[in-house]
Formats: structure tokens, C-alpha cells, sequence
């Protein structure tokens, strides 16, 4: 669904005219910040099939430290791999690499552990592996990649709208005061429920990650 279909979708419910793009008036463009709200809080609820994806990482020789392009400080992430030499990476925690890096002679070979080193300049996440790559290896970070906030029209989205539009209607009307009918506390209790539904049929495609196993 389009932004600007969720901004109608949440107008419409409140009786307020449809409009042919978000920034067409004060209301909308409110409209349209209580969806990006909406859509920050729905994002962070669980980790969603539509925002999960793989980024390649290609090693260089001599080099630790890499950049998740465009994963920003939102990114959650499920495991890395090193492809090239078929091991699942082990994460360890930064003391453990400076350890490594500063205390004792460096050691170049398979890379097989990861840790996460802040952000570089671009504000995207950065991860350092340990050995120091002696060639180049394929790392697959698979991931949750929180997206950007909507801002065109056109812009889609790539979680359940449901939560999203009755979250964004439940803010709004808290915002304008009365609606004329359903209450506001009614508006939210709706908005968790269509949430908790979104997220038990989403997590029946990942029912590992909703089990607890003993070690």
C-alpha cells in the first residue's frame, strides 16, 4: 500500500475528504506524520518477512572493518556467514577484538568471528571480523532493515498495513480530541489488536524464532 493511500485510508475514517497527495493540506501532511509514527512503532514490533533481506559484504586483504551500506543504526541483524568458506560467524563481544587486535600479534586467515563497531560516515552500521581477512571472502549478513520514513506518494510499504492505518487513526484522533463516535482509548486497544494479529500470522513463517529450546 502507497502512502498516500494509507494517509486517505486514515482520513477516510474520520471523515475527512480524500486528497491526491500527502502534502495537499496542514491535515494531510499531519495525516501523513502520524503514519510515519505509526509505521516507526509497527517496524520495531517484531521482526517483519518484508523488511528482512541479505547484504553481500566482499572482504579485502588486510582489512577488518566494513560498512552495512544503507543499514543506517536501525538494522537488526540474524546472523553473518562467511559463504566463501562455509562457516556460520560467531559473534564476540568488542573487548574480546581489541584484545585480538591491540594486545596481540594480528592473525590473517578465515575470518569466523564478528563483532559491531558504531557507525562510519554515512551513518551506516559497521562490523569488524576476526581473523584478519587474508583474501577476499563473501560475508551474507542476512537482516532486518528498518526502512526510511514515507515521503512520497508513491512510497511503499513493506509491513502489514492494518496495525499501521488503526495505529495512525488512534494517534490522530488523541490529537484532534473527538471523533464523533469511537473513543480514543477504543482506537488504540483496536490498533494493538490488529498488531498482535499481524505479527502471530507473520511469526508462523519463522516459528524458531517463538519457540524456546533448551541449550
Amino acid at each position: 500500500m502507497t502512502y498516500l493511500d494509507l494517509v486517505n485510508n486514515v482520513l477516510r475514517r474520520l471523515r475527512e475528504e480524500e486528497v491526491t497527495s500527502v502534502s495537499s493540506t496542514t491535515y494531510s501532511k499531519m495525516a501523513g506524520d502520524f503514519v510515519n509514527d505509526a509505521k516507526k512503532l509497527i517496524e520495531s514490533a517484531w521482526d517483519w518477512s518484508g523488511l528482512r533481506t541479505v547484504l553481500v559484504v566482499p572482504t579485502v586483504a588486510d582489512t577488518s572493518l566494513y560498512s552495512l551500506v544503507d543499514s543506517k543504526d536501525t538494522i537488526k541483524v540474524q546472523n553473518i556467514i562467511n559463504d566463501t568458506a562455509n562457516v556460520f560467524m560467531s559473534y564476540r563481544e568488542s573487548s574480546w577484538f581489541d584484545d585480538k587486535y591491540y594486545n596481540q600479534d594480528v592473525v590473517s586467515g578465515v575470518p569466523e568471528y564478528y563483532t559491531f563497531r558504531g557507525l562510519d560516515g554515512n551513518g551506516d552500521t559497521q562490523f569488524e571480523v576476526y581473523p584478519q581477512p587474508d583474501s577476499v571472502y563473501s560475508m551474507r549478513v542476512k537482516g532486518t532493515f528498518r526502512n526510511d520514513d514515507l515521503s512520497a506518494d508513491t512510497d511503499v510499504l513493506n509491513i502489514p498495513h492494518i496495525p499501521v492505518i488503526h495505529l495512525a487513526l488512534a494517534m490522530l484522533a488523541r490529537e484532534r480530541g473527538e471523533t464523533g463516535g469511537t473513543a480514543t482509548p477504543e482506537y488504540f486497544a483496536i490498533a494493538d489488536k490488529y498488531l498482535s494479529d499481524a505479527i502471530a500470522l507473520d511469526a508462523q513463517k519463522h516459528p524458531e524464532e517463538t519457540i524456546w529450546r533448551t541449550p
